[in-house]
């Protein structure tokens, strides 16, 4: 058996950072909302929210929860369903939850890797990844991996070792 050199989920947080951090501000402000049923700051106390009639404010807290819960547990469903694995002899992406797709690329016929890094990827330790095999289009894309440098190396020292 093979020794694993990285194993790895894409990152919900590295991934999606300001649609997490956003997620997770409605989940707070919906919650907020729904204990006290009012829309802090946006309204004096002694207003009352415009709404259809029967519909309640705290209504728009659940809402807002759910929303918010509803992508983070989307997201996180996502990272879940792939998988990098990097071992001496072969790169293999897993992809799926109930029925899998499964990309095994041989150490030694990668040409390129290519690791693509923003400025806020770059500060939560995440990139893309594409990897080159044969032809112009990368044979696998990854979006945000952690530390990317590191599975660069791995792939580059185990095909040169080829």
């Amino acid at each position: 058996m093979p020794e694993v050199l990285y194993k790895a989920n894409p990152s919900v947080w590295r991934s999606h950072p300001l649609g997490a951090l956003i997620a997770w501000l409605m989940i707070a402000g919906g919650a907020l909302i729904a204990l006290t049923g009012t829309l802090p700051f946006l309204l004096e106390p002694t207003q009352a929210l415009p709404l259809p009639d029967g519909l309640e404010p705290r209504w728009l807290g659940y809402g807002l929860i759910a929303i918010g819960l509803f992508q983070l547990l989307r997201w996180w469903l996502a990272a879940l369903m792939d998988q990098l694995e990097i071992n001496e002899y072969e790169l293999v992406w897993t992809h799926g939850l109930l029925s899998k797709q499964y990309i095994e690329i041989n150490m030694s016929s990668v040409r390129t890797v290519r690791v693509e890094q923003s400025l806020l990827q770059r500060l939560l330790g995440a990139g893309d990844l594409k990897v080159y095999t044969a032809g112009d289009d990368p044979e696998l894309r990854i979006r945000g991996l952690p530390r990317p440098q590191e599975i660069r190396q791995h792939i580059k020292g185990q095909a040169s070792d080829d």
